[in-house]
């Protein structure tokens, strides 16, 4: 029986169906995971800042003697807190991550001199 020259070009084709749809499956499994990795990432992120807000909370409560006190950068507890004086009676609060480098959140707050507040109540 004679050999059908076919037999050969259909096993290569299988062949390169294979190694197609085995890079196809590696690929999904790729991007699957990386989109797990992606997901969990933006989770911690928001974990961070729901964190960073609760804790910024606290700090709009401060009088200004403590902002005061706090001005400039230093590390509270995982994150860095930069208290700055805007104006003489604004001060400008940032929270950032525990490098320093990645902003959390910002705020303005407004905290008039206790002797500004005294002289605005005496004069109707």
């Amino acid at each position: 029986m004679p050999a059908d020259p076919r037999r050969g070009v259909v096993l290569l084709e299988v062949l390169v169906a294979l190694v197609l749809l085995g890079a196809a499956a590696a690929s999904l499994t790729a991007l699957a995971l990386e989109s797990g990795r992606a997901t969990e990432r933006a989770r911690a992120a928001d974990r961070e800042t729901r964190a960073a807000s609760a804790f910024l909370d606290v700090v709009a409560l401060w009088p200004r003697e403590d902002l005061e006190r706090r001005l400039g950068s230093r590390h509270q507890g995982a994150w860095v807190l930069e208290v700055q004086r805007a104006g003489t009676a604004l001060y400008r609060v940032t929270m950032r991550d525990s490098t320093g480098r990645r902003e959390l959140l910002r705020t303005s707050l407004y905290r008039p001199d206790s002797a500004d507040v005294r002289g605005a109540d005496a004069h109707p």
